[in-house]
């Protein structure tokens, strides 16, 4: 049996870590859920295949913040925002590889597949062997 892929979700309210974590885990993805807290945010052990970030977090760490923790210490996982914005924010655009608005569940799980689906092809193609020349 399959492993169920896993979906860090960051964010500062406990209530959208719970809310998210319903739509992720209806879609079949593992939930994660990791809060930012007033004076810092601590990255969980456990690895993730994608990160759900929350681009408005309140107290002292930022998304940007959070988002290049996330590159320095799990590179290749792919980091979606989500935010009441209608577009990307300029200052994390180069850190992530998906954006989308809160309020829109089917866009969410529907982005999420996508990067999962185009990440597992890509690890799959550096990972496989060789081809035998036989």
């Amino acid at each position: 049996m399959q492993e169920r892929q896993s979906v860090l979700i960051v964010d500062d309210d406990p209530l959208h870590l719970r809310i998210y974590g319903w739509i992720v885990e209806a879609a079949g993805f593992r939930a994660l859920p990791a809060e930012v807290r007033f004076a810092g945010f601590d990255l969980p052990e456990e690895p993730a295949d994608l990160v759900l970030l929350d681009y408005n977090l309140l107290g002292r760490t930022t998304a940007v913040e959070v988002a290049k923790l996330i590159h320095a210490r799990r590179p290749g996982v792919p980091v979606i925002v989500l935010s009441d914005s209608i577009d990307l924010p300029q200052d994390i655009a180069p850190l992530v590889q998906g954006f989308v608005r809160k309020g829109d569940p089917a866009k969410l799980v529907d982005r999420v597949q996508k990067i999962l689906r185009t990440t597992s092809v890509t690890t799959a193609r550096q990972i496989a062997p060789e081809e035998d020349p036989r």
